[in-house]
């Protein structure tokens, strides 16, 4: 039986139902497409935005939905849920539309929001190099002050929503310094003279969510275009945004490790070897009794994290514990439970084989878990 946390409400379940009935209808069965293709079509991004799904935790004046981050933490667990993991609704709704709402001035505000809530703008952030993945301090993209306009040259590289962008929050450095007040963000259009996109990346999971490399050769964009009232402040946006982030990742670690032990104890029960259901060997129910363990105390730590956060009361210390427990976890059970399908778990069309292998990257992006635990550390 599927969880109901106990910070739902009347509203949240019909949300819920909501997304359910979207991921399963117009996401789910074009999963296989997308891998192949290695992104989702542009068209699906409008349908989610008319049916509300997009921005829900945003203010009502910028096209959003009034909600806040359970609203989001819904949609995130939905999506999950129906095996439709590549539109990226967590990344755009989540965390991207929250760096403008939360440093925008009211013009750009108004300039880019109501689009993202629509569908009609795809947002991405940029911050990853090929040089420089945690360390954001080290970054090497630029962007100079020419007349009224930054100049802006660099490379990014593993940015999610970045093949189908319409808008790019690039963190830069606006300044010769080395230190963490040299780093801006700018929002970059991709429609600007000098953008350009490289590969698709292909990667080990999570092959209808687009990753590519993202190119600025000279990009000029309007110093109106920088987030925040002053430059130098992008470092500070990015580590207090982060959070929200690694919540969303924990969300979907929850969410991943109760499908995984609902399709797996559903398999132990169907398949046979030596003549009884898998399950009835002591070794299945072992490992499931582990497994459906983990999922109970995966809900209940997120539970409390996001009701925290709702009240704005999560630290930054405990985010991080639940961003590195939770996928941790979800790469465990994922694990352990494609052994109990044998063979079949390593099979590509069997769901238990893209949960295995989307599972990997969660212990990557977001701050590796070793970041996790060094964020955690500090604070003992």
């Amino acid at each position: 039986m599927a969880h109901r946390s106990p910070w739902m409400n009347e509203d949240l379940d019909a949300l819920a139902d909501l997304a359910r009935r979207f991921f399963e209808k117009e996401c789910a069965p074009n999963e296989d497409r997308w891998g192949r293709q290695h992104h989702v079509d542009r068209e699906v991004w409008k349908a989610a935005g008319e049916l509300g799904l997009l921005g829900l935790s945003l203010p009502e004046e910028y096209g959003g939905g009034g909600g806040d981050f359970r609203h989001e933490a819904v949609v995130t667990i939905e999506q999950v849920r129906a095996l439709s993991p590549s539109l990226g609704i967590p990344l755009h709704s989540g965390i991207i539309s929250h760096y403008i709402n939360a440093y925008g001035t009211d013009e750009q505000k108004q300039q880019w929001l109501p689009g993202m809530c629509s569908g009609d703008i795809v947002a991405a952030i940029a911050m990853t190099e090929p040089g420089t993945g945690s360390d954001l301090q080290g970054i090497k993209t630029k962007a100079v002050k020419d007349g009224d306009d930054y100049v802006i040259s660099g490379a990014k590289t593993f940015i999610s929503n970045g093949f189908l962008a319409d808008l790019v929050l690039v963190a830069a450095k606006t300044s010769e310094g080395k230190g963490a007040d040299a780093v801006s963000i700018i929002a970059v259009e991709t429609n600007r003279a000098g953008f350009r996109r490289g590969r698709n990346l292909e990667k080990v999971g999570q092959h209808g969510q687009d990753t590519c490399e993202l190119f600025f050769d000279d990009v000029r964009v309007p110093q109106s275009n920088l987030l925040g009232f002053a430059e130098g402040l992008g470092f500070m946006q990015l580590m207090t945004q982060l959070p929200q982030e690694r919540l969303i990742l924990s969300v979907a670690a929850a969410a991943a490790i109760e499908k995984t032990v609902e399709l797996t104890v559903a398999y132990a029960k169907e398949r046979e070897a030596f003549g009884k259901p898998i399950f009835k060997f002591q070794n299945t129910q072992f490992e499931l009794a582990e497994a459906d363990t983990i999922k109970t105390i995966a809900w209940t730590f997120l539970d409390d994290c996001v009701t925290k956060h709702t009240n704005g009361e999560l630290d930054i210390p405990t985010a991080a514990k639940a961003k590195w427990w939770l996928t941790e976890q979800q790469c465990k059970v994922a694990d352990d439970c494609l052994q109990l399908f044998g063979g079949y778990g390593y099979m590509a069309e069997y769901p238990i084989s893209r949960l295995w292998s989307d599972s990997r990257i969660q212990k990557i992006y977001g701050g590796t878990n070793e970041i996790m635990k060094m964020i955690i550390g500090r604070s003992l």
